[in-house]
């Protein structure tokens, strides 16, 4: 789709330049603006997954999200513009552990991507409040979060990311006294996880059976893997 973009843009610089219309170079500066919104998107998800390994931030990670807000809001692209606030919010939530910046965010992403019928950002969004909710406290809210997040993906076709969202709620049913649905969950989530490949989620399922089993155990963590 970009090269198709660029191609066009390179097709209108031709028809200005040697038949003398300019007509087309408004909408294939629109078409590039485009391009470059979901580069820096795709540049911050880049550099949010090395994150996740090392644990350093880069700040060229917020740059890049906030880049691509403005320019798919210029654009009056919906769908682009919650995809893009809903990794700020993720940056504040995940690297800064800011949940009162990444809060308002994360709720106006759902709004934009609800309007644009985007439910892959949805699902997104709804993991990152369950996560919110689990780490304040909130498990009726949290595992609220997650069951939706789980039932869009399974709609979605994401069996990696319907087991990463099990995950969390093993922790919330083992918080909450339910141990045979986190046992049922764990069982699910690491069949999920196996069939598809998806061996850190896996070992993060391990790692809640571990911790869910043994007694006096906390609420555990929702592990982030926002860039499935």
């Amino acid at each position: 789709m970009s090269e198709a973009r660029v191609e066009k843009a390179k097709l209108s610089y031709e028809h200005a330049v040697f038949v003398g219309d300019d007509g087309e170079l408004a909408a294939a500066e629109r078409e590039l603006d485009k391009v470059e919104a979901d580069l820096a998107l795709a540049r911050g998800r880049i550099l949010h997954a090395r994150f996740l390994d090392d644990r350093r931030e880069d700040p060229r990670e917020l740059a890049l999200f906030e880049r691509a807000t403005r320019m798919y809001r210029t654009l009056g692209d919906a769908a682009g513009e919650a995809a893009a606030v809903f990794w700020e919010g993720c940056f504040h939530q995940i690297v800064r552990s800011d949940p009162g910046r990444a809060l308002p965010l994360l709720e106006h992403s759902y709004g934009l991507a609800t309007s644009a019928g985007d439910r892959h950002t949805q699902w997104e969004v709804l993991r990152h409040l369950g996560i919110a909710d689990h780490a304040a406290g909130r498990l009726d809210a949290a595992r609220e979060h997650l069951e939706a997040a789980v039932r869009l993906c399974r709609e979605l076709g994401l069996p990696a990311a319907v087991a990463a969202n099990q995950v969390g709620l093993i922790y919330i049913a083992a918080a909450q006294g339910r141990r045979d649905d986190a046992a049922a969950l764990a069982a699910e989530a690491y069949d999920t996880a196996e069939e598809c490949g998806a061996r850190r989620i896996m070992q993060q399922v391990a790692e809640a059976r571990i911790q869910t089993m043994a007694p006096d155990t906390d609420h555990g963590e929702i592990h982030d893997q926002s860039a499935p």
